[in-house]
């Protein structure tokens, strides 16, 4: 079996370092920082994504992110926390499964942040931004991961809490389970996955027994 994590809303809760990174971003080039609710609601896209919904010029996108990035750098460690049972979640998938992580963050930072936590050993492969041309909700992310792992299985599972991690697993044939510790609510979910768990732990333990 393969189960693919997401990372934000997922495993990790980096919000209070994505907000301050936008915020400095934004104060960086003198415009008005947009609101907390906002930014929380483009969470799971790229960040040159974010950017242009939130209201960024097209030709200024890329210093945002480059603006982005270099703070975010130096605070994500101090300013990100495990979810409630995530650890127990992945330790309990690698019993039963090979693990991988799929996220639109940067992998370099994704790295350190789950070698931060002591969580990276348990991966075999992680997925970021950099590493495909199409991002979640494209299936080449999932695809990818997939490649580069064994593959002597029929069950291949993702995890995810937005629906661009639902819609990459139906575009790439696996499994899916939302769960609701993240950014999208269980009513949102419930039109991309018939399976909704609150954790990645009751994530994993549904695909145990599944």
């Amino acid at each position: 079996m393969i189960i693919l994590f997401d990372l934000d809303g997922t495993l990790i809760d980096s919000t209070e370092a994505i907000l301050e990174s936008f915020m400095v971003a934004f104060q960086t080039f003198d415009t008005t920082v947009p609101s907390d609710e906002a930014i929380k609601a483009q969470i799971g896209h790229p960040l040159d994504a974010m950017f242009l919904t939130l209201g960024v010029e097209k030709s200024k996108v890329w210093n945002y992110v480059d603006a982005y990035k270099m703070h975010y750098r130096k605070i994500s460690c101090a300013k990100t926390i495990l979810l409630p049972d995530a650890r127990e979640a992945v330790m309990l998938a690698r019993k039963y499964a090979t693990l991988g992580v799929v996220t639109t963050k940067t992998a370099k930072y994704s790295i350190e942040l789950l070698e931060h936590m002591g969580l990276m050993q348990y991966f075999d492969v992680l997925i970021g931004r950099e590493d495909v041309e199409h991002p979640k909700p494209h299936p080449e992310p999932i695809i990818k991961a997939l490649s580069k792992l064994q593959r002597d299985t029929t069950k291949y599972w993702m995890i995810g809490d937005t629906p661009m991690d639902l819609l990459a697993a139906k575009a790439a044939n696996i499994n899916s389970v939302a769960v609701t510790c993240g950014y999208a609510d269980e009513d949102t979910l419930c039109q991309y996955t018939d399976n909704v768990s609150q954790t990645a732990l009751e994530a994993v333990k549904f695909i145990t027994v599944s």
